[in-house]
């Protein structure tokens, strides 16, 4: 019974242990990002008109975070699919978020931007996927994606497996703490100060 293990979990490893697993996980993603392929994604962001963000299901949610950022920077982002979304053009880039790089909407929806002549840059644990293949910048975020999830937990409480994070979270978690990062460093980048961030934010919520 589910109450019976809530009365056992006085100390809550469980809880606790993913949260060092995270942890622990991404201290390894920021040691293995490939600097060439951030430098890249930082100057097509400020070369771009306007940033369009891609993402499905959590990913998409990490995409909605990262774009209401390039907002607050006084940059043009968009989420792909919003009824206001503009049409998308060689002076644009996509940003395209999937773990797996084999999400079907968000790879055919970066084929179509690529087509268009637009720069795409792929966020991905997989670089050779059909996202990342075709993206003209990928950065690549090391860690396990749902595609993996099959028998995982039990494998762990036997003490036979790294992650203890459901279906896509550590990436999903990676990917949001890696583009906040990237705002860091875009604001380090134009000088924007903390009261210029605070000028752009909603008013009317």
């Amino acid at each position: 019974m589910a109450e019976d293990n809530i009365t056992e979990c006085a100390e809550c490893y469980h809880l606790k242990s993913s949260i060092l697993l995270m942890a622990h996980h991404l201290e390894r993603v920021a040691e293995e990002l490939d600097d060439e392929s951030i430098k890249q994604m930082l100057a097509a962001i400020l070369k771009a008109r306007r940033i369009f963000v891609l993402g499905a299901g959590r990913s998409g949610l990490v995409g909605r975070a990262f774009a209401m950022r390039l907002m607050h920077l006084g940059l043009s982002s968009h989420v792909v699919g919003e009824t206001t979304t503009p049409a998308v053009s060689t002076e644009d880039a996509i940003v395209a978020i999937s773990g797996s790089g084999q999400t079907r909407s968000v790879s055919d929806l970066g084929k179509v931007a690529k087509d268009i002549g637009a720069t795409v840059i792929a966020i991905t644990s997989n670089k050779d996927s059909k996202l990342g293949n075709l993206a003209d910048v990928a950065v690549v975020l090391p860690g396990r994606t749902k595609d993996d999830a099959g028998g995982y937990l039990e494998r762990h409480m036997r003490g036979e497996y790294t992650y203890l994070t459901p279906l896509g979270t550590s990436f999903e978690t990676s990917a949001s703490v890696f583009l906040d990062a990237v705002i860091a460093e875009l604001i380090f980048i134009t000088g924007a100060s903390e009261a210029d961030l605070k000028s752009r934010h909603t008013n009317i919520e």
